[in-house]
This record gives C-alpha cells, sequence and structure tokens, in this order.
C-alpha cells in the first residue's frame, strides 16, 4: 500500500499503549508523528521493562517513524507553542481524562480558535462525557462493563482474562484511527474538523454488535461457552494434543465438519452442529479423545489434506518461525544503531520497514520546532525549561 498519507501532520500528546499504537498506524501510512512529551520522564512505556538497554521492548514495538518534542505544558511558554503548532497540524492525539487539555489551556476549543480544521482524538476509558467521564480504570474494566469479559471461559466458570489488551487496541486504537482518517476525508471536503471523542469501554462494546443482535432477535442472553463461537459447540473450539500443545478447530460449516470428522476416522453427522449444549459435550469429549492420539504437529501435517479449518496454536515464540508470516513479511528488523536490530511487526496497512526507531525523549525538539517556524531564540527558550 502507497503511504497515502504524506504530508498529513499529527502532533501526538499520548502515552503508554493506546495512542501510541494509533499514531503508529498513522506514521505506517505516511502521515509525519510528532510525540509530544513532558520533560524528565515522557512517555511512562520508555522505562516499563523488559528493555534493550534503556528504552523499553513496548515502547519501542509502538513509536517507529516518530520524532520527539518536549514540551512543559504546565508552562505558559509550552502551551503556547503547542498552539502554535496546532495551527500548521492536521491531527491531534490524546489520551488524558477528560477535561485535562481544558485545564492546561490547549482543549479543543483553544485549538479549534487556532485552526478550524485540526481533527481531535481523544481517547478515553468511559468517554468525554456521562457519568463515568473521570473514572479511572483499564483495559479489564472497560471490558467488563462492555460486556466483552463474560463472552469468555467455560461455561458456569470463571470469565477468561484476555490475552490481549481488546479496548486499548481494538476499543480505542483501531476505532481512533478509522475515526480519524474519515474526520480528514471530511476536512478535505468542507474544510471543517472535529473533535472525536472514542471511549475504550463503547469501543469494546461494539464488537458485540452481532451478540445483541441475535438478543433483540429472540436468542437467550449470550455468555461464555453457550454461543456458537465461544464454546458452546463442538466443532468449534480448543483441543489438546498427545504433546500437551493445542489445535484450534473452526470446522462451523457442514462441509468442514464432515471433513474433519473424516481425518478423525469418526462418523460424522450433521445434526451435530445444531444439538444441544449437553449433546455438544458428549461429542467434544469424543473429539477431544481422538484428537489426543496424536501430536499438534502430527495433527498439522495429517489434515493438510483435509479442507476442515483447523490450524495449530502457536505459541508466539513459534509464531515468528511460521513460514506463513516470514513470507508475508509481517516481522522485520529496524536499525537500532547501538541498541542492535529492533524487532518490528508490520500492520496490516503498513510496509515491511521502519524509517526511524522510537525516538529517545526530546530527540528532535530543536529539528522539529525549526520546521514550525520557531526562531532560533524561541527553540533555545523552549528547549532549556
Amino acid at each position: 500500500m502507497a503511504r497515502p498519507l504524506e504530508g498529513v501532520r499529527v502532533l501526538d500528546l499520548s502515552r503508554l499503549l493506546p495512542g501510541p499504537f494509533l499514531t503508529m498506524i498513522l506514521g505506517d501510512m505516511g502521515a509525519d508523528i510528532v510525540k509530544i512529551e513532558a520533560p524528565n520522564v515522557g512517555d511512562y512505556m520508555r522505562q516499563m521493562p523488559p528493555a534493550k538497554q534503556d528504552l523499553g521492548g513496548g515502547f519501542l514495538a509502538v513509536n517507529r517513524n516518530k520524532r520527539s518534542l518536549v514540551l512543559d505544558l504546565k508552562k505558559p511558554v509550552g502551551r503556547d507553542a503547542l498552539l502554535r503548532m496546532a495551527e500548521q497540524a492536521d491531527v491531534l492525539v490524546e489520551t488524558f481524562r477528560p477535561g485535562v487539555l481544558d485545564r492546561l489551556g490547549v482543549g479543543y476549543d483553544a485549538l479549534r480558535a487556532r485552526n478550524a480544521g485540526i481533527v481531535v482524538c481523544s481517547i478515553s476509558g468511559y468517554g468525554q462525557t456521562g457519568p463515568y467521564r473521570d473514572r479511572a480504570g483499564h483495559d479489564l474494566n472497560y471490558i467488563g462493563l462492555a460486556g466483552v469479559l463474560a463472552m469468555g471461559g467455560d461455561r458456569g466458570g470463571l470469565p477468561a482474562m484476555p490475552g490481549v489488551q481488546i479496548a486499548d487496541l481494538a476499543g480505542g486504537a483501531l476505532w481512533g484511527a478509522v475515526a480519524t482518517l474519515g474526520a480528514l476525508q471530511g476536512k478535505a471536503r468542507t474544510g471543517e474538523g472535529a473533535h472525536l471523542d472514542i471511549s475504550m469501554c463503547e469501543g469494546s462494546l461494539a464488537l458485540l454488535a452481532h451478540a445483541f443482535g441475535g438478543m433483540d432477535a429472540g436468542a437467550a442472553t449470550p455468555s461464555r461457552g453457550t454461543s456458537a463461537l465461544n464454546g458452546g459447540l463442538a466443532s468449534y473450539g480448543v483441543y489438546e494434543t498427545r504433546d500437551g500443545k493445542y489445535l484450534s478447530v473452526g470446522s462451523l460449516e457442514p462441509k468442514f465438519w464432515l471433513a474433519l470428522n473424516a481425518a478423525l476416522g469418526r462418523k460424522g453427522d450433521m445434526s451435530d452442529l445444531i444439538a444441544p449444549l449437553e449433546k455438544q459435550d458428549e461429542i467434544r469429549a469424543e473429539i477431544a479423545g481422538l484428537i489426543k492420539h496424536k501430536t499438534r504437529d502430527e495433527w498439522v501435517a495429517h489434515l493438510e489434506k483435509y479442507d476442515c479449518c483447523c490450524e495449530p496454536v502457536l505459541e508466539m515464540d513459534e509464531v515468528l518461525e511460521h513460514p506463513l508470516h516470514k513470507e508475508r513479511e509481517v516481522f522485520f528488523t529496524a536499525d537500532g544503531g547501538a541498541l542492535g536490530p529492533v524487532l518490528q511487526v508490520r500492520t496490516p496497512v503498513g510496509e515491511p520497514r521502519a524509517d526511524r526507531i522510537a525516538p529517545r525523549l526530546g530527540e528532535h525538539s530543536a529539528e522539529v520546532l525549526a520546521e514550525y517556524g520557531f526562531t532560533g531564540d524561541e527553540i533555545a527558550a523552549l528547549t532549556s525549561t
């Protein structure tokens, strides 16, 4: 994909995971990302272990193709510099609690007064309005209130904690990226910017649209282990192999289910796919016993000649070596200088390249300020504070 956002200027006030992941996506598409950080510490993820020398691995993973500028927004000189930069920017991304930017004097109204076309993307836990706007939270809390957490795990058991940050990444970063791109298109048409209110809780809840649709059509309230796609069906689940590894089975449609049964040497029946939960438990136990007869990799080799929607469950170190991901260049390394090679994960909208690794704190302050039209004396005053 060509870099469609070349020429788009983004001011990134965010830190930790949701905002930086969003701006990395924009940077992968060619946008110029200026990461504006507070003095001394900057983005907290810089210090989070494990690290390569003094830069956290997580920070290095989601901050490529950005430049770092240190501004103290608690001081008038820093606030005024940001407002001045906003006059030339297209997008500003922030993840503070609602109201923080207003208290600093750089909220949406102040930014819009300088640039009516600016797009401000505000990612927060529960939204910029409403009774929870000031409430603290983390990913687990957001997906708990969204209903997402209740959908994973064994039937009647404890909800299973997801292995990835659903609210941060899907609920916040990805919805934020979609909304930002839409707002930029609107700006191109009308000249007007927008203030995007991205709630990570609501972004997670939106992922359950199909489940709520089923409820509205009269289905029983879905919960973990009861629906077709979360453990209710024997034809869609995870099974342990002889060597203690796992196989993912997604044989939902009749042709795939019959193919799987043929591969297992079991007499399959299409009625298995619509059997009640109690019968599903019996079928699942039977399938589990059969899959226990081979190792995971033996099943992978055996199932290659069957079209039955089964794949191995890979651990992360195995993912790195899988031929599919190698062929499609999902992983690549960037030159980290003294840090050595820095592993990067290509996003679906980006290329396997990084023009620069995650920046040092304030590494580009003078360079960025000069590009935004600040004089030598002004740069000296801002970088000495």
